[in-house]
């Protein structure tokens, strides 16, 4: 039996009847759809998308694209494949976010580097990279942008990737944030026009700038403990402080000396920060525009300050 690998008792089809000899896993043999089957099943209760979470394990670990999994039900798993794939599969069942498990998260239609040092990119966060390009693409004279807070680079590097004369600076109070932000700039061929400064909001930065866009911690202090993804995402990136808005308040009063006349100024926020944030900002604003905008499911997502 030298040589053989043995099936996991954490297996997605169960454990072996107590007394039975170990099943050399050499002879073992699934096909996709069985493994999606029971696998959907164990996840049931765990999370909100189980069988979207299994094709992307099993395009993650087969190296296939998703289609292909879909596309190939009778596909058999090897039982190598079937070592890693339960390896991996325990722990998504542990809680552990896919992206952290297969190592990318899908943004604005590109797929991004993630790890556990910095926060999984959200849906949410493409309203701001919507409302940025549509302000570069009617102001054509104003080509330069920071993305405070940069985390893995998402916003930096879209911005980037959708505006191809705009020079952008990064920045990140995270050294290892900084790195994958770097990856993903190498990653889709723009790093010659992101500039990466590692600094606690404007203290690094040199410059002043037509965009400034910032998706900075947020969540109060007090929700973070019933929130699953503080177990995994790392609280530098979450933590707003008692109300949420302590690095907010310092963003907007650094923020008013760094941009242009006739800049605009983008910030994400919680959904129920809409009236506290909009108020801050117009209180540090002397002179221009100050807005909410909604997000898809019609809360405040973001603060827009055009400024004069």
């Amino acid at each position: 039996m030298a040589g053989w690998i043995f099936l996991s008792m954490n297996s997605p089809f169960g454990m072996r009847p107590k007394g039975s000899p170990p099943v050399p896993l050499k002879t073992m043999r699934t096909d996709l759809q069985t493994w999606i089957s029971e696998s959907v099943k164990k996840l049931k209760g765990i999370s909100d998308f189980p069988l979207l979470e299994c094709h992307a394990l099993l395009a993650h670990t087969l190296s296939k694209p998703r289609e292909w999994i879909i596309s190939h039900p009778e596909a058999e798993i090897t039982p190598e494949q079937m070592m890693l794939l339960d390896s991996q599969f325990q722990r998504l069942l542990n809680g552990t976010p896919l992206p952290y498990i297969t190592g990318t998260q899908a943004f604005y239609g590109l797929d991004f580097i993630v790890s556990p040092d910095v926060l999984i990119p959200r849906p949410e966060t493409e309203l701001l990279v919507e409302e940025a390009i549509e302000w570069l693409s009617q102001h054509s004279g104003c080509r330069t942008a920071l993305d405070m807070g940069t985390g893995s680079g998402v916003i930096a590097v879209t911005l980037a990737d959708q505006v191809p004369d705009l020079q952008v600076t990064a920045s990140d109070i995270s050294p290892a944030a900084l790195e994958v932000a770097r990856q993903n700039a190498q990653k889709f061929k723009v790093s010659e026009r992101i500039t990466f400064v590692e600094s606690d909001l404007f203290e690094r930065i040199g410059a002043s700038f037509d965009l400034i866009a910032a998706n900075l911690p947020y969540i109060p202090s007090m929700k973070l403990g019933a929130l699953a993804v503080s177990k995994f995402e790392p609280l530098l990136a979450l933590n707003g402080g008692l109300d949420g808005l302590d690095l907010i308040r310092k963003f907007i009063v650094q923020a008013v000396q760094f941009i242009r006349p006739g800049g605009l100024i983008l910030m994400e926020i919680e959904s129920g920060q809409g009236d506290s944030a909009l108020v801050l900002a117009q209180n540090t604003i002397a002179e221009g525009s100050i807005r909410l905008v909604m997000d898809y499911a019609g809360l405040p997502r973001l603060v827009v300050i055009q400024a004069m």
